[in-house]
This record gives C-alpha cells, sequence and structure tokens, in this order.
C-alpha cells in the first residue's frame, strides 16, 4: 500500500507539469480526444468557411491571412472547422486551373482580387486549391488544429431541404463520387500534422435522409479517409441538418478501424419548435430541448462516443431574444458534457453570398473588418467552454496502465488512490450567461463571491443532498434581506441552498421570514447577491439568465 501512495504522489507532482504542445496524431479513449500521450484535447473550433462561391476562404480580401489566424489565437480558440466544397476535389479544373484571381474575376468581385493582391498576394495567382493548402499551412504555423469539413457539392450557401446535394442519391450527391473526393482529400493532407480530423459531410437532410441510406454509405466515407490517411479523426453527421443521431441508439455499423472514430451534432435556437424560446418559459423549454439534444446526440458520450457540437451560435447583434435565451442554455449544456465544439463562425461577412456581395455574417465572431471582435460579451460567454473542466484522470489510467506489470501493484487500488483529492476534474459553479464561474472575492473586507473567468476561479463544491456550496473550503453564507450580498464564513453558520425550477440552475433559499430567494449576479459589479427568484416557470416574459448557476 506504501508503495503505491508513494506512486500516486509522484504522478500527481508531474500532472501539473504544464502541457507545452499537443502530441499529433490524435485519437479517442471512450467518450474523450486524446493526444498521442494519452492526454485529453479539448477542442475549442471556430467555423471559417471556404465552401461558397469563389471557393476561397472567406476574409483574406480584408486582412493577411496570418493576422486572422492570429486573431483566432487571441480569441482563446485552438482549431478551426474549415469549410470545402466537394468539387474542389472532384473537379480539376477548378482546383488547379483557375487562379485565385481568376475564380474572384469571373464573379465580377473584382474589389476582392484587389483587396487580396493588397493583403495576401501570396495566393492571388495561386490555383484555387493551393490557396487552400496555404490556409492549413498558416494555421498550423500559428498552432491551430484543422477540420477539413466537407461541407456540399458544389461551391455556394447551405442549406436547405430542397438541395440538390442534400441527401446520399439526390442529384448532385453521388455516394461514390463523394467517398473518392474524401480519400482524395486525406491523401493530399496526410503528413499535415495539424489537419487532425475530416468531417465527412454537413448536414445530411431532406425528404430522404432515411437512416437505411445512411448506415449503407457513410461507413464507405469513413473507409476512404482512413484508408487515404490513418492518422485522422473520421467525424460522421447525422441526419436532419445534423440535429438527430437517434438512429444509432439500438443500431450500430462497424468500421475497420477503431480509436479514430467521432460524431458530430449541430443544435441552433431554430432547429425546435418555431418560436419555443419566446413562446416558453426558459426553464422549462430549456430543460425541454436538452433532453431532446441528448436523446438525438448526447446519449453516445455515455456509450463512449466522442460528440462534437460542430455548429452552434446566434445573431451576435443582441437583438435576437430567442437565440440570446438559447445561448445560455446551450452553454450550461455543453459546460456540463464538457463537450468539444465548434461555433459558426468566424466570418465577418462574406465575398459573395447568394448573390449578395459583402453580405455581413451576424453570427460571426469578426466584424466586417475582420480585425475586430464583434461582441466582446458574446466571446466572454465562449470562454466559459473554452477550457476542459474533465479528462485528468483518463490521462493517467491511460498513459501508467502499463506499470501494474513493471512493479507488480494491484491496479485497482492504484485507481482508487490516484482518484482521490488532485487528480479529480477542476469543480466550478458556472454563471452561463456571463461564461465567468464564481469565486472569492478577496479584494473584500469580509469575505463575499463574485464573478472571474473560469481559468483564475476557486475549486467550488456542491452536493445538492446537503446542500452546502463550498468555495475554497469556505461555505456560502446567505443574506436575510434581497440584494444583499452572498458572504463566506469557515463553516459554523453555512446555508442550505436548494436547486429549483425545471434546470436546477436556480440556487435558492429562504429567509428567517421565509421569503424564497435566488443566488444572482449584481451587474455593477459582478459581485454575487440575493434577490427574490424570478422567471422559475410557466412564465415566458421574464428571462432568469442572471440567477442561472451551473454546476460543475
Amino acid at each position: 500500500m506504501g508503495r503505491s501512495i508513494y506512486l500516486c504522489i509522484f504522478l500527481l507532482f508531474i500532472t501539473w507539469i504544464p502541457i507545452l504542445s499537443t502530441s499529433f496524431p490524435l485519437s479517442t479513449k471512450t467518450r474523450w480526444i486524446v493526444d498521442e500521450k494519452g492526454q485529453r484535447v479539448k477542442l475549442a473550433c471556430v467555423n471559417w468557411p471556404a465552401h461558397l462561391q469563389p471557393a476561397v476562404a472567406e476574409g483574406l480580401s480584408k486582412q493577411p491571412l496570418d493576422s486572422i489566424s492570429k486573431k483566432i489565437v487571441s480569441m482563446g480558440f485552438n482549431c478551426v472547422r474549415l469549410t470545402w466544397p466537394l468539387d474542389l476535389m472532384t473537379n480539376d479544373t477548378l482546383a488547379r486551373k483557375i487562379t485565385v484571381k481568376q475564380s474572384f474575376e469571373s464573379l465580377n468581385l473584382f474589389d476582392d482580387a484587389l483587396g487580396i493582391q493588397i493583403h495576401n498576394p501570396k495566393i492571388l495567382n495561386l490555383p484555387i486549391f493551393n490557396a487552400f493548402q496555404e490556409v492549413v499551412s498558416n494555421l498550423g504555423q500559428n498552432g491551430l488544429m484543422v477540420i477539413l469539413d466537407n461541407h456540399l457539392t458544389y461551391p455556394g450557401w447551405c442549406c436547405s431541404d430542397n438541395d440538390l446535394d442534400a441527401f446520399f442519391g439526390y442529384p448532385n450527391f453521388d455516394p461514390v463520387i463523394w467517398a473518392k473526393g474524401l480519400g482524395k482529400m486525406a491523401t493530399l493532407f496526410r503528413n499535415v500534422t495539424n489537419v487532425i480530423g475530416m468531417s465527412l459531410r454537413n448536414e445530411p437532410r431532406g425528404t430522404r435522409d432515411y437512416p437505411d441510406l445512411w448506415f449503407r454509405f457513410m461507413p464507405k466515407g469513413a473507409e476512404a479517409v482512413h484508408a487515404a490517411n490513418p492518422e485522422v479523426l473520421v467525424i460522421l453527421s447525422g441526419i436532419d441538418f445534423d440535429t438527430n443521431l437517434s438512429f444509432l441508439r439500438d443500431r450500430f455499423f462497424n468500421v475497420s478501424f477503431t480509436d479514430k472514430l467521432v460524431f458530430e451534432q449541430h443544435w441552433y435556437s431554430f432547429s425546435h419548435e418555431g418560436g419555443a424560446w419566446v413562446k416558453h418559459n426558459s426553464n422549462d423549454i430549456c430543460a425541454k430541448i436538452i433532453g431532446e439534444v441528448n436523446h438525438n446526440g448526447g446519449f453516445l458520450l455515455d456509450r463512449g462516443f466522442p460528440l462534437i457540437l460542430s455548429e452552434f451560435g446566434t445573431d451576435e447583434r443582441g437583438v435576437d431574444v430567442s437565440g440570446n435565451r438559447y445561448m445560455n442554455c446551450l452553454v450550461a449544456w455543453a459546460a456540463e458534457k464538457d463537450l468539444d465544439w465548434a461555433v459558426w463562425a468566424l466570418t465577418g461577412d462574406y465575398y459573395l453570398r447568394t448573390g449578395t456581395k459583402h453580405m455581413v455574417e451576424t453570427y460571426g465572431v469578426l466584424d466586417a473588418t475582420w480585425k475586430n471582435v464583434r461582441n466582446s460579451t458574446y466571446l466572454q460567454k465562449l470562454s466559459g467552454i473554452q477550457h476542459p473542466f474533465r479528462g485528468q484522470i483518463l490521462f493517467f489510467l491511460i498513459r501508467y496502465k502499463t506499470i501494474q506489470k513493471n512493479l507488480g501493484f494491484n491496479l485497482l487500488t492504484y485507481i482508487y488512490i490516484c482518484a482521490g483529492p488532485g487528480l479529480q476534474e477542476k469543480k466550478l459553479l458556472l454563471h452561463p450567461h456571463t461564461g465567468l464561474c464564481v469565486t472569492n472575492n478577496h479584494s473584500a473586507n469580509v469575505p463575499t463571491l463574485r464573478l472571474e473567468l473560469c481559468t483564475k476561479s476557486e475549486p467550488s463544491t456542491f452536493n445538492p443532498k446537503e446542500g452546502i456550496l463550498w468555495i475554497n473550503k469556505m461555505c456560502v453564507e446567505t443574506p436575510n434581506v434581497a440584494g444583499q450580498k452572498v458572504k463566506l464564513g469557515v463553516g459554523t453558520k453555512c446555508s442550505k441552498l436548494g436547486q429549483i425550477s425545471a434546470t436546477k440552475m436556480h440556487l435558492s433559499f429562504k429567509t428567517s421570514n421565509g421569503l424564497l430567494l435566488c443566488l444572482d449576479v449584481d451587474e455593477r459589479d459582478n459581485s454575487i447577491v440575493a434577490n427574490p427568484c424570478k422567471c422559475l416557470t410557466k412564465d415566458a416574459s421574464c428571462d432568469p439568465a442572471s440567477q442561472w448557476f451551473k454546476v460543475l
């Protein structure tokens, strides 16, 4: 026993040595994506469209490629889901014979061609595919991982039910040509280490998106990619605009490879009942839709498969009430599941979208200059889920499982001891609306609570049965009057909190005179206060977001 304890202390020491770089290639271990050393890698990606006409990554007429890559890094992303049309691999004229300049000029985008000449002269006279390679290369030079996403067949905007390439067998979606195109793309990036995954097809959909056809053709695409490039993750989307993988509940398919299979799911405010987020109480509809999302795809995590939330987002101008409410719910769910994800989108504006030049992307994290953040509050919300909350123990159970043979101690004892304090996942109390976490306000004369970046927040624990919220060994002491700040104590006057509402994100308590109060945020200084509980159920007119706290 003593030897096991010694080993655990030694491993505890080395686990906190900073990881300076990811060791490629990536693979999967149960529901986690891990690097070559077995360390969990959490993908926090942004979608960068390169699938529209003129088949060039958006924004290169506005800013230098390297500046955009560095901006992605500065915003906290570690990965780009880079979209591409299948035509790039099946039409050699488009890929190899048409230059960037020719592509833009053929669409009368002369101002964008001039912008590329100014900001990215290196790619102006390159063939379209070589320009695509330059984008991938520069992302890698800036430490960014890349997922290559086959978005559609021919360059253009996506997606609607009546698209001619909506699903297998549609006029513009030949499964044989598609699989060959995937294999060719995988081959061309075989030795590019920062290309860590390939998404086989974006948002399969339409009136014929039958699971039987999915089972018939999707594995063939997966095998084509793996045969051409066994290093990359193979990412599979579901049906119904990639909102539905529920057909895998009772039926699964086999592929010839292991430890590379990942699934992806999309979730927008409009993915469910129209207007649901304004028609219903936020607590009620959030709990209901999370149940649907878990049923349709989230269940795969419990079955040991990684799941990437590869598209989500909303109008960042703040005018979309449905989108604002949905995002608070989504961030809470993504944090609870500690998901890998890719937000839609990086785009400030598009060269050409559905016939309109320079259409602004209101979902884009950059503004139309491609230099500035569109909405810093939105980006802060995303920061709350950019870093992993779990996966630490997994690293040791994978990396050191062979020690049992060499040292002769019981592996079960090893697991039991090393799963103690210090190696558990970081437990936090997240405020989804802001993307910040609850921590001790050390600057106050009397210890109180405030919001802080989750990476700087002290650990918290909450046991629903006992109802005591602990922040770094100090417990919450609630006030007896609404509007007052919530204090921390050393354990003599700990208050009992309850999780109420359908989301269980309201932390409530009763005062001595029976008033029901909930933890809330004072927007003036981000301090945690107690206010009357609001919007608990039925009322659709109000927004409970300031009182939502997700126990992680």
